[in-house]
């Protein structure tokens, strides 16, 4: 599938990662999603029922990043891609990439970040 709805850079302050610090004191996490669809049918109607809303999607990525703390981004960013997918019988695969510009690194670091893909 060719067609996608590309959305990026949604931010919610969470409580994830390994430390105890971490898990007290909310830190900004961004997520990217690419949702891969057949759009043939909204883009002829310009009907959003025969699509996705995105809207529906950030407010969705934003109640998981704000939800229970997890150790790992992996374990959010598996957790985001599943519930996209559940999200709508429509999305056929989706490919989501939690970034964690603050992550408690000793070096200098412009971003971490992990992407996963899902598919039905």
């Amino acid at each position: 599938m060719s067609d996608k709805i590309i959305i990026t850079g949604v931010r919610a302050h969470g409580r994830h990662g390994v430390l105890d610090s971490e898990k007290v004191e909310p830190q900004e996490f961004l997520v990217d999603a690419i949702l891969k669809l057949d759009l043939a049918a909204a883009a002829k109607s310009d009907d959003l029922a025969k699509s996705v809303s995105y809207e529906d999607v950030a407010l969705l990525i934003h109640k998981v990043i704000t939800g229970p703390s997890r150790n790992l981004i992996e374990t959010l960013a598996g957790e985001l891609a599943d519930a996209i997918l559940e999200l709508s019988k429509k999305i056929e695969a989706v490919e989501v990439t939690v970034h964690k510009p603050n992550a408690p690194i000793s070096v200098a670091f412009g971003d971490v970040a992990v992407s996963i893909k899902r598919s039905r």
